[in-house]
């Protein structure tokens, strides 16, 4: 009897020892699936919350576009590749160009063409009160001015600083530029490719060219109100000849000043719309 007891006893506590393993392991195993899952609760709500946002930025975008196919007038017209304008500044561009050559509007074959026709209509109107001669040469490229100036009419021999003489020319230069607001211009320094005498200021033609276009620029500035926002100042050198450098005729012509005048499209068009 006494052998009875003891076997069930031993198997009892065998029992109970293996029983306690595995609840501890259980316990262990519980204890990482919860922490997996608050893991994966909180991952759900960073998701969650991004999802919010980024459908926030949909919305605000959507009622954007909305708004600008509300109203007839309001409609985008794709130029080109590149430039978006709105109907209403197109009616704009089409006024414009009931005043341009139409031998010259028949030849446009795209809306692009008729935009280009339209700027470099308005950009003429500005600048008829200029003169050309030989010291002074206006060509219009598309809706590009470029005015090409002679550096005596600018600068003393070897000088980048801007003589007197120049102030009259500079003067109508400013008018254009302050006649649009939707102007950019960049003054180009250009010489001739005879080595010059270096002082502490000017060492070689590249300083020169750079000096006499932020003269130029700074001028324009200080003395004819122009917004240095609109100025970019660049020096060439004699890397951009006219002609060959081989008379004193051609290198007196490759030295000069020339100011590059571009319409900004979406400024230009911008103000179009709210003549």
């Amino acid at each position: 009897m006494k052998k009875v007891s003891i076997f069930l006893l031993t198997g009892i506590l065998l029992t109970a020892c293996v029983s306690k393993k595995k609840y501890v392991a259980l316990e262990q195993e519980n204890g990482e699936i919860i922490s997996q899952l608050q893991k994966t609760q909180i991952e759900k709500e960073d998701l969650e919350a991004k999802f919010d946002e980024i459908q926030a930025r949909i919305d605000i975008y959507n009622t954007k576009i909305n708004s600008l196919t509300a109203e007839n007038d309001s409609q985008i017209v794709v130029v080109g590749d590149d430039v978006v304008i709105s109907k209403d500044v197109r009616k704009q561009m089409e006024a414009t160009l009931k005043n341009v050559d139409q031998n010259a509007l028949a030849q446009a074959k795209t809306l692009k063409d008729s935009m280009n026709l339209a700027v470099s209509y308005n950009l003429r109107k500005t600048i008829n009160n200029m003169n050309e001669d030989e010291d002074l040469a206006i060509d219009i490229n598309e809706t590009v001015v470029m005015i090409s100036i002679a550096d005596d009419m600018l600068f003393n021999s070897g000088s980048y600083h801007v003589s007197n003489k120049a102030n009259d020319i500079l003067q109508k230069i400013a008018d254009v530029i302050n006649s649009e607001e939707s102007l950019d211009v960049m003054v180009e320094g250009h010489t001739d490719n005879q080595t010059m005498v270096a002082n502490a200021a000017v060492k070689d033609n590249w300083d020169l060219s750079v000096l006499r276009a932020t003269s130029v620029v700074k001028k324009l500035q200080s003395d004819y109100k122009v917004a240095p926002e609109k100025l970019i100042a660049a020096g060439r050198s004699f890397y951009l000849p006219l002609y060959p450098n081989d008379t004193n005729d051609n290198r007196a012509k490759n030295r000069r000043t020339r100011i590059i005048i571009m319409p900004n499209i979406d400024k230009f068009f911008a103000l179009m719309s709210s003549n």
